[in-house]
């Protein structure tokens, strides 16, 4: 009898070609890393905006076979913001990289209230229009673009900025004078 064509496509998996296949499945970081979820209306509302992304997209990567990690990340000093390359309040990366390909800020009164300067915090660009706060569109297609390869950023020479030295700084000092006082 000889073998037609669907037979010699047809294998039986082993064990262990079931085991490598598992150690193989792909991965999914997601991180939302931020300043401050008490004061900040715009880290709120991003992270509110983050949660539902990843809600809606669960389903999809657990039908992909994807494991998928979350972290929420408060960046509360400059050894942490360095620790994590941190170059805008708030940021969210799949796999390390950011869902946004340009970092664009604008003055934020939370974050200033909250350490007593100056700060400017990111805005996002979706569809050619700003948002303060990022829509969950947005959020979705960015986390899928990484996903998939579309989005590929090169690791850049981290330096803290000088925004985020600002509110460090200003946030110390605040914190001494509450403390001596």
């Amino acid at each position: 009898m000889s073998e037609n064509c669907f037979d010699k496509k047809m294998k039986r998996t082993t064990d262990s070609e079931l085991r490598c296949n598992y150690e193989k499945r792909r991965e999914v970081i997601l991180d939302f890393l931020y300043l401050d979820l008490n004061t900040c209306e715009r880290c709120k509302a991003t992270g509110a905006s983050f949660d539902l992304a990843v809600t809606l997209l669960l389903d999809i990567f657990k039908l992909l076979d994807f494991h998928v990690e979350i972290h929420k990340i408060n960046v509360t000093t400059k050894e942490l913001a360095e620790q994590y390359h941190f170059i805008s309040s708030p940021t969210i990366r799949v796999n390390g990289i950011d869902i946004c390909d340009e970092v664009k800020e604008n003055r934020c009164q939370d974050c200033g209230d909250l350490c007593g300067e100056t700060v400017d915090c990111r805005i996002f660009i979706y569809q050619g229009e700003e948002y303060e706060e990022p829509p969950v569109a947005m959020i979705v297609e960015g986390i899928l673009e990484v996903v998939f390869g579309h989005i590929n950023q090169k690791e850049k020479n981290y330096q803290l900025p000088d925004n985020l030295k600002r509110f460090f700084s200003g946030k110390d000092q605040k914190n001494v004078k509450k403390g001596c006082c």
